[in-house]
């Protein structure tokens, strides 16, 4: 969770840095679409999709000892991800002008320089496509051997990268030198993780393996899961396509504003979910169903006991954090207003967003792929419905319609959260429901009591300068949540201090 946390401050010191140098510009707007196509490969072919069939497969073979194998699945699974990385990469790139027209920003045609741009950027970040497939793979690699440190801090090198883009290269190309810096940083990403992964002594073998048993379950497992990704991914990309025809800046405004809510759910859920996931993997190989649903139960208390207060958090000091953390050169209080929007209702979906990764994990664990997909496709089936609808709704309402496509997220996504929590019940014969709805009572009471004080914070800091008002609210944020849970009594406060006082008095 600290690796996860270096790791999101240093994507914040990029956001800072980008949004001084560019505001929320039509520059800024065309990289940030731009990118969405090599994000989509990856988490097409590399990321969530393989991720969630290859963990289950590659732990459960390591779980019976059987590392040959295993290596051999790992080695074949690299070799296709490559390929097939490499070759979808360069198709996009032929075909880059028909994406951006008709399917990534068709708002952009109006405007040939900004439709021009965004298609040379798209061509550029491909290239990081391919770089983090493999990438991705080893982080799943290394997280089957309980690994997590070192790939928990690779997003810090990809973020270093685009820094090192903004600082040093953006001064002499533009916002070129911001689409280098995103290759630059995949190839840190790539890099600070191969020599862990040296260390584990895997033979390598150069064959993609398509008649071997191991990674024809992998590919099965994949299938259903690889549409899951596609119709979220297909979200993002209407939303992409709904806000570059709206006011200049919509495109940034949803990306920021998702991004920091995003913060919040990588440092909370994503940490938790990534150790969680090769534990219930081994769990289930194992066939200790009850160890599923105690370790099950205790990761959605924890993110229940975090993710609640982090919403609201988020939602009461937004405009002050965000001027805070981006009012400056380029970036203006119009900037700020439209990304404060955004996330104003993206923050109310943080809750369901920490829930379903932890399930989700949980089903791939489960050697399960089809439920979390089949509902996930229905729900970001609704989102679509949902960001078109609410978006026109806003308008009409005389409200910026960025923020109607954050509410269809949150609706959405809270939605599937509770559709899967409730299939989970079932498939364990039921979870530990009285420990997880007693961790939301209390996480709700504490996060009340929480709110109180930041709204009165705000009421008698209006006038203070922003960085005070920031940072003094989120002072005041933890301090008074961490007092409430107390006063409540919640187990996991006496756990947290019993591991700290354990780490600290441990003997060689």
């Amino acid at each position: 969770m600290l690796a996860f946390v270096v790791s999101q401050i240093a994507g914040l010191l990029r956001r800072i840095l980008v949004a001084q140098a560019f505001g929320a510009s039509t520059g800024l707007d065309a990289f940030i679409a731009a990118n969405r196509v090599s994000e989509t490969l990856f988490n097409l072919v590399a990321g969530g999709a393989l991720g969630s069939a290859f963990i289950p497969t590659f732990t459960g073979l390591l779980a019976k000892d059987n590392k040959p194998r295993a290596w051999r699945l790992a080695s074949a699974v690299i070799n296709l991800v490559a390929l097939v990385m490499s070759l979808l990469a360069a198709l996009a790139a032929f075909f880059a002008p028909e994406v951006v027209r008709y399917a990534l920003a068709p708002g952009f045609s109006s405007d040939p320089a900004q439709f021009e741009l965004a298609v040379s950027l798209l061509r550029i970040q491909l290239i990081s496509a391919v770089i983090f497939g493999i990438s991705g793979l080893i982080m799943a690699i290394l997280n089957s051997h309980q690994i997590f440190l070192v790939p928990a801090l690779t997003p810090a090198m990809y973020q270093i990268g685009m820094i090192f883009g903004v600082i040093v290269l953006v001064p002499v190309m533009g916002i070129f030198g911001l689409a280098w810096g995103v290759v630059i940083g995949a190839a840190f990403h790539l890099l600070l993780q191969l020599p862990t992964l040296f260390k584990q002594n895997g033979a390598y073998h150069l064959e993609l393996g398509l008649r071997n048993h191991d990674v024809r379950e992998v590919i099965r497992l994949m299938l259903p899961r690889l549409l899951g990704v596609a119709v979220v991914q297909l979200n993002f990309w209407v939303n992409t396509w709904l806000a570059s025809s709206m006011p200049v800046g919509s495109v940034t405004g949803i990306e920021y504003g998702f991004a920091l809510m995003l913060m919040a759910q990588v440092a909370i859920a994503q940490s938790i979910a990534t150790a969680a996931m090769p534990t219930l993997s081994t769990q289930y190989a194992l066939n200790k169903l009850e160890d599923v649903r105690s370790s099950l139960t205790a990761s959605l208390r924890g993110v229940l006991l975090l993710s609640v207060p982090a919403a609201i958090g988020l939602i009461i000091l937004r405009v002050p954090l965000i001027s805070m953390l981006y009012q400056r050169g380029e970036f203006d209080e119009k900037a700020v207003q439209l990304v404060a929007w955004a996330l104003l209702w993206y923050a109310a979906g943080l809750v369901g967003h920490s829930v379903l990764e932890i399930l989700a994990r949980a089903f791939y664990a489960l050697h399960d792929t089809r439920t979390p997909v089949l509902v996930g496709t229905i729900a970001m089936g609704l989102n679509v419905v949902l960001s078109i609808s609410l978006a026109g709704l806003f308008r009409q309402a005389g409200w910026m319609p960025l923020g109607g496509l954050a509410l269809a997220n949150s609706l959405a996504t809270t939605l599937e959260a509770l559709t899967l929590l409730f299939l989970m019940h079932r498939r364990l014969n039921g979870l530990l429901a009285a420990q997880i709805t007693g961790g939301l009572g209390q996480a709700c009471l504490a996060a009340a009591g929480m709110g109180i004080a930041l709204l009165a914070w705000n009421q008698t800091t209006a006038d203070m300068k922003r960085w005070i008002i920031g940072l003094g609210g989120m002072g005041i944020g933890v301090f008074s949540y961490a007092l409430c849970v107390w006063a409540l009594r919640v187990p996991e406060i006496k756990s947290l201090f019993g591991a700290i006082t354990r780490r600290l008095h441990k003997t060689p």
